[in-house]
């Protein structure tokens, strides 16, 4: 009979980490419920019971210093209060309704009033149904079978976009999922990220057949990389010359760089846009939205079905909500870029006061790091960094109490709970990380 782990977890207070995870090995394929949480260069993973502002802390006892951030949504830091009387609210009133809320009529307000490029929007449950509902969409409106994406950039788990794919499918090697039909994929042109000729010559043979171009304006999902303001540039002027739609994926962008995105950055104008992540504060949520003459295809106004029972959940809804006033109240994106910034500079500086070639990439509050010389322009470049580096780097600053990101195909996040005492502890925490490296640098 199995264990109960759970009682004794609550009674005790600290649990034995490897029984759980020998517990969780026969529950979840892996042990775990997403491939990057396995962090496979780790006898197991991390087993978090709580957090709260810019720590985890685990159920052996331990406290880390949080630069995961739940990949990106927690921009406030873990438990903010705003959020946490949101949802309380939103709770005693209830939590489904099948019915339009106020609420969700506030949240879309907040998005389309920063992001201007959305005239409508339609929220969902996830990123990957954001995007999926998308590309529905950009087919349903111009009537044509092709879309284009972009070598390393991740848009979620479903056929027609998990080819060539970042994040986890990066991470563990299967950037091509097993399982996709050919015949779903035949429809997918893939072209080589931050390359505005390759993507010309895509355009200049299939153009009146696209319906759609994806595109993550700052590919997040392959490390951080930032692209050419030629290629970007591309995304619109070859759209437009050819009819297509132009799809912005800021599902990690979205209010992470600035209240109007990547797109307010590079002021460019998608004509439709997949956010989450920050918009639910931490809860479930996707959305999709953009030109109302795109968007008004969408059911119950058009033909192009969506439909969903947990779309714009109360409770998700409200988390996002509280999020986007606490950031638009001020303050947010000052401390946590200043964080980005100190904690990006410091490893680039102690990697090399101990002999390591580091390229650094950080805008706004995302960064990342990787062991080689020269540049990070593509996916390509991502690979031929040193991954064991980046690894045992991330074990011992893990052993020192500090979680940074456990792939060099994610992303670093900082939050408005990074303060400077936080960082200054972290830039300790580097520059022994280093010396420890330096004197046992793996083969």
């Amino acid at each position: 009979m199995r264990k109960r782990l759970t009682t004794r977890c609550i009674n005790q207070g600290v649990v034995n980490p490897s029984e759980v995870f020998k517990e969780a090995l026969g529950l979840f394929p892996g042990g775990v419920n997403s491939p990057v949480r396995a962090m496979k260069h780790l006898p197991m993973p991390i087993i978090v019971k709580r957090a709260e502002g810019a720590y985890l802390y685990t159920i052996d006892g331990g406290r880390l210093i949080d630069y995961c951030m739940g990949f990106g949504p927690l921009i406030l830091g873990h438990r903010h209060p705003a959020v946490l009387e949101a949802v309380r609210e939103a709770l005693n009133d209830g939590w489904l309704y099948g019915a339009l809320t106020e609420r969700e009529v506030e949240l879309a307000k907040e998005i389309t009033s920063n992001i201007k490029s959305i005239e409508m929007i339609r929220f969902v449950n996830t990123g990957t149904e954001a995007v999926m509902n998308a590309v529905r969409l950009a087919r349903g409106f111009t009537g044509r079978k092709y879309i284009v994406k972009f070598e390393g950039n991740y848009h979620g788990a479903f056929d027609y976009v998990l080819v060539k794919a970042g994040s986890g499918a990066a991470t563990w090697g299967v950037p091509t999922s097993a399982g996709i039909l050919e015949e779903a994929a035949k429809y997918t042109l893939v072209v080589p990220y931050n390359d505005a000729e390759a993507l010309e010559r895509v355009f200049r043979e299939y153009g009146n057949e696209i319906a759609l171009l994806l595109v993550e304006p700052l590919a997040g999902n392959y490390g951080l990389i930032i692209p050419d303001q030629v290629f970007i540039k591309a995304t619109r002027e070859l759209t437009e010359r050819y009819g297509a739609l132009l799809l912005f994926d800021e599902v990690i962008t979205g209010f992470r760089v600035g209240l109007s995105g990547a797109q307010g950055m590079f002021n460019i104008k998608p004509d439709l846009t997949t956010l989450g992540k920050i918009i639910g504060g931490g809860f479930p949520i996707g959305a999709f939205g953009g030109r109302r003459d795109v968007m008004g295809m969408v059911t119950p106004q058009g033909p192009v079905y969506n439909a969903g029972t947990f779309n714009a959940h109360p409770i998700s809804v409200a988390a996002g909500l509280a999020t986007l006033r606490v950031i638009e109240g001020g303050g947010v994106y000052e401390v946590a870029n200043e964080a980005a910034e100190r904690v990006a500079k410091a490893i680039e500086d102690s990697a090399s006061r101990n002999g390591f070639d580091v390229v650094v990439k950080q805008v706004a509050s995302m960064f990342q790091f990787y062991f080689k010389r020269g540049d990070v322009r593509t996916p390509s470049d991502v690979r031929a960094s040193d991954e064991k580096l980046y690894l045992a780097f991330h074990r011992e600053a893990l052993n020192r109490g500090v979680y940074f990101t456990p792939s060099q195909y994610e992303v670093n996040f900082t939050s408005a709970a990074h303060t400077r005492d936080i960082v200054d502890e972290t830039i300790r925490v580097i520059e022994e990380s280093f010396k420890a490296l330096r004197a046992n640098k793996p083969t």
